[in-house]
């Protein structure tokens, strides 16, 4: 993985599962393998609407707009940050920070995949 511990802390600001239980977000039917490239409309919708349901409480997942908690980035600019493929394992692994507000969270391979699609469709860099 690319990312060193310090990067996933600030990583970690880009999606919680806030206040939003597991299961409650979208599931996909049939995801595709771990690691697939997933681009279709479906994915990326699929990937909004879970980013909508579990970090929106705290973070913006438009492609304006502030976040609803000052210290935590727009998730546009987490997209811009770091390649969404890179992002896989962290969100496999369980993406963990310093600070309380944050839950530590981790994500099924076809919620990854859809989250990763929406990042993806979020970059302008």
């Amino acid at each position: 993985m690319l990312l060193a511990r310090p990067a996933l802390a600030a990583l970690a600001l880009a999606c919680a599962g806030c206040a939003v239980p597991p299961g409650t977000a979208p599931v996909p039917s049939d995801p595709p393998p771990f690691g697939a490239p997933v681009s279709s409309p479906q994915s990326v919708e699929r990937g909004r609407a879970m980013a909508a349901a579990r970090c929106g409480g705290c973070h913006a997942v438009g492609l304006t707009g502030d976040s609803p908690l000052a210290a935590a980035p727009p998730l546009r600019d987490v997209a811009n940050l770091y390649p969404p493929e890179q992002l896989q394992e962290a969100f496999a692994e369980g993406v963990m920070t310093g600070h309380p507000a944050m839950p530590q969270f981790e994500l099924p391979p076809g919620e990854i995949n859809d989250l990763i699609a929406w990042l993806d469709s979020m970059r302008t860099e």
